[in-house]
């Protein structure tokens, strides 16, 4: 019953999101996203930890990690609010809104943020917590939750790249990432056909026709004997 209390209210609040939470616009490059938030909204990272209701803007910072950073930033992108450390995860299909997903918390508690899925794309971004924070929020939700053992409130933005990553169960426990994270499938293998061998077929000499006989030899030798017969007569026609 609780397995299924909780993907009933995961479920909830992922249409929540998509139909009522945020209006997005989306912009391919970085994936800029401008959300509407209703309620306030709990976020990780450096920086600011509560948004109130309002308009953000959603930026992907380019990062050389496997990881990905991602930053919130006011409506008009004058002010920079929050920096969050991300890594990716992967959802079976795509869908042609943004997705945010959330953590549900107590009444009256702001819900907390889980997750980004960018328009069309199946990897998204599933936010790191504080580890203080992770096993609160882990035991509020009877979830696993990624975090870090860096204290975010104080780390330069340049830490986020390396910072470890691991995931806390309610129970303060640290167990592996994917227990919260899918990875993408791997890709099939490339079967490639072997290509037929090649037989090289027996050359045949084409033979000459067998046209040649024995009568040129024969006129030949009677020629010569003709000639000896002639040589022989005149011989002895100068000896009488």
């Amino acid at each position: 019953m609780t397995l299924l209390k909780g993907l009933g209210t995961g479920l909830c609040l992922t249409v929540l999101c998509l139909l009522a939470a945020p209006k997005a616009k989306a912009d391919d490059w970085n994936n800029k996203t401008v959300i509407t938030f209703s309620g306030p909204v709990e976020v990780p990272g450096v920086g600011q930890h509560l948004l109130p209701a309002g308009i953000y803007v959603f930026k992907l910072l380019n990062s050389s990690s496997d990881r990905h950073i991602v930053q919130i930033f006011n409506q008009d992108e004058t002010q920079l609010l929050t920096t969050i450390l991300a890594i990716s995860n992967y959802r079976l299909k795509s869908t042609d809104k943004t997705v945010m997903t959330f953590r549900e918390r107590p009444a009256g508690e702001p819900e907390a943020l889980r997750a980004w899925f960018y328009p069309g794309h199946l990897t998204g971004d599933e936010f790191v917590y504080e580890r203080s924070r992770a096993i609160q929020l882990a035991k509020e939700t009877n979830e696993v939750v990624l975090s870090t053992p860096v204290a975010l409130a104080s780390a330069p933005v340049e830490a986020l790249n390396t910072a470890p990553i691991e995931a806390v169960t309610p129970a303060g426990e640290t167990v592996d990432t994917a227990q919260v994270v899918a990875a993408p499938p791997p890709p099939a293998p490339v079967i490639v056909a072997a290509a037929p061998a090649v037989v090289e077929a027996p050359v045949e000499v084409a033979s000459l026709p067998d046209t040649a006989s024995d009568l040129g030899l024969i006129g030949l030798c009677g020629f010569m004997l003709l000639g000896a017969g002639l040589l022989v007569s005149v011989l002895l026609k100068k000896q009488v």
